[in-house]
């Protein structure tokens, strides 16, 4: 098997990119970039630390990020599993990525960046919901943005036929298989629904 190993290489094999590759790439957010980064509730985090990368999902119930100004985003980090991976590796690595998508859609907005983690409390609580704080923001400085090219999505049929995870294991069927039995998967899965919804925020 050979791999490449040269730039010049793989740019042969790949030509040019058209024009509108070539363009979309801004170093601010655009109104237009804006417009769909304001309507995203959902987007992917991605960091990367001394262990290696990571990709952490991230959702809210209204725009999942705010547009401070045309080169910051804040992020607020929600309750989740405690493990805190993303936010460990900004603190070694500043280096971000953000993908953003919005259901029903094909386009995809991509933000790199630099970030860095604040419990300032008058910060935090401008993201209050139902009594709750996010219990750390991250500020993103944004270094570029630029919309992906839709066909990965259009490829994969993303929004097209509804959920089809029908038949697939569980996440307590995934811990059970883990733990070689001794994590009580049926019971974890019974009590995820009330658990979530009790702590959501």
């Amino acid at each position: 098997m050979r791999y490449l190993d040269r730039i010049e290489d793989l740019e042969a094999i790949y030509g040019t990119p058209g024009e509108a590759a070539a363009i979309k790439v801004t170093p601010r957010l655009t109104p237009a970039y804006r417009a769909w980064i304001e309507r995203s509730r959902f987007c992917v985090l991605s960091t990367v630390g001394p262990e290696g990368t990571d990709g952490s999902p991230r959702g809210d119930d209204g725009p999942v990020v705010h547009v401070e100004d045309e080169g910051t985003l804040l992020l607020p980090d929600w309750r989740g599993n405690e493990r805190i991976d993303s936010l460990r590796n900004i603190l070694r690595d500043p280096r971000v990525s953000l993908m953003f998508m919005i259901a029903g859609s094909n386009t995809v907005i991509r933000v790199n960046g630099r970030a860095r983690i604040s419990a300032d409390p008058e910060l935090v609580a401008r993201f209050e919901q139902q009594g709750k704080q996010p219990r750390t923001v991250v500020e993103i400085a944004i270094a570029e943005v630029y919309s992906q090219c839709a066909r990965a999505v259009m490829r994969a049929g993303l929004w097209r036929e509804g959920d089809l995870s029908g038949g697939l294991p569980t996440v307590g069927d995934m811990l059970r298989e883990i733990s070689e039995g001794d994590f009580d998967g049926a019971g974890y899965d019974r009590d995820w629904p009330g658990r979530a919804a009790r702590t959501m925020w």
